[in-house]
């Protein structure tokens, strides 16, 4: 059974990984709150599944899921940058529009894909478990992300957008147009969203409207996790850590689970486990200094 769940939380870990690495982009790139993506999530599923019932290949599916959430981060940051609506207010918007959208392209509230081929089936077709098919694909696609994250991130246009969300207006005295490094920085994050969001709807066989509600939630305590457990000196580092979080996560959810917590509590579970991860550096800030201050009294006693 332990063996059943550790299976199932890497792969599920691994395929939401790609959404968080999404969410870290805006979040701690940009320093960006981004709402977008409980909407860019559903869409990447819905274009998906919607292609694949069609009759089209799975994987063309995929890159067109990658062009449509690319297509919602842009909506948002040109809500963002062009009309000068507040970052929180444009995510919002650009969700409820997405809503809407997401049910125009599925037709109806749930698209099922039992029977169908996806990404997953020829490799269960020549006889491997779909545990190991699902992990073995998400871990490929992880890792690639990861590299050419840590590849864009290292280039001049990607040291000029992380100096965006580090201080606009010093790299806007530099001639950077900060607007534009924004919108691209959505595009991508969004685009690896929905990426996600077309994994996970071929994994579980199913897309649904309201697969993406609380996405944002998950992939901020995902981020906040890896950070806190596995460090952050350095870009790959970061990246990797961050990937891990959103197992981490996964796996303890389903360690709650186990413990009798009700599937509707893991709302609650989560803003708790983000609040716990956020105030963590400040209660360990708290605890060193006690200390300090505790061993510097005993020395002047001395």
């Amino acid at each position: 059974m332990y063996l059943n769940i550790l299976l199932g939380s890497i792969e599920q870990g691994l395929l939401y990984s790609i959404m968080v690495l999404g969410v870290y982009i805006t979040f701690r790139v940009l320093d960006y709150a981004d709402l977008t993506v409980d909407g860019s999530f559903t869409l990447g599923a819905a274009v998906a599944a919607i292609m694949i019932v069609n009759g089209y290949n799975p994987w063309l599916g995929v890159l067109i899921a990658i062009l449509a959430g690319a297509a919602a981060g842009i909506m948002t940051g040109a809500l963002h940058t062009k009309l000068d609506i507040a970052p929180l207010l444009s995510g919002i918007l650009s969700m409820i529009a997405l809503y809407s959208i997401n049910l125009r392209v599925m037709g109806k509230a749930n698209v099922t894909l039992l029977r169908m081929d996806t990404v997953f089936s020829s490799l269960v077709d020549l006889g491997i478990a779909k545990s190991w098919v699902v992990i073995i694909l998400g871990t490929l696609v992880t890792v690639v992300t990861v590299l050419l994250l840590w590849w864009f991130l290292n280039t001049e246009l990607g040291l000029a957008m992380r100096a965006t969300g580090d201080n606009t207006q010093m790299i806007r005295s530099l001639g950077v147009n900060t607007n534009t490094m924004k919108i691209i920085g959505l595009s991508i994050s969004n685009g690896m969203v929905a990426l996600s969001g077309a994994l996970v709807a071929q994994y579980q066989s199913f897309a649904d409207i309201g697969m993406g509600i609380g996405m944002i939630v998950v992939g901020l305590a995902s981020v906040i996790i890896g950070e806190v457990l596995f460090g952050t000196s350095g870009i790959m580092r970061t990246l990797l850590a961050v990937a891990m979080g959103s197992v981490v996560y996964r796996l303890v959810i389903a360690i709650v689970l186990q413990l009798g917590l009700q599937p509707t509590d893991l709302k609650m579970f989560t803003a708790l486990i983000v609040t716990i991860a956020l105030a963590s550096p400040i209660v360990k800030g708290k605890l060193q200094r006690l200390l300090k201050t505790g061993k510097d009294g005993q020395n002047v006693k001395g």
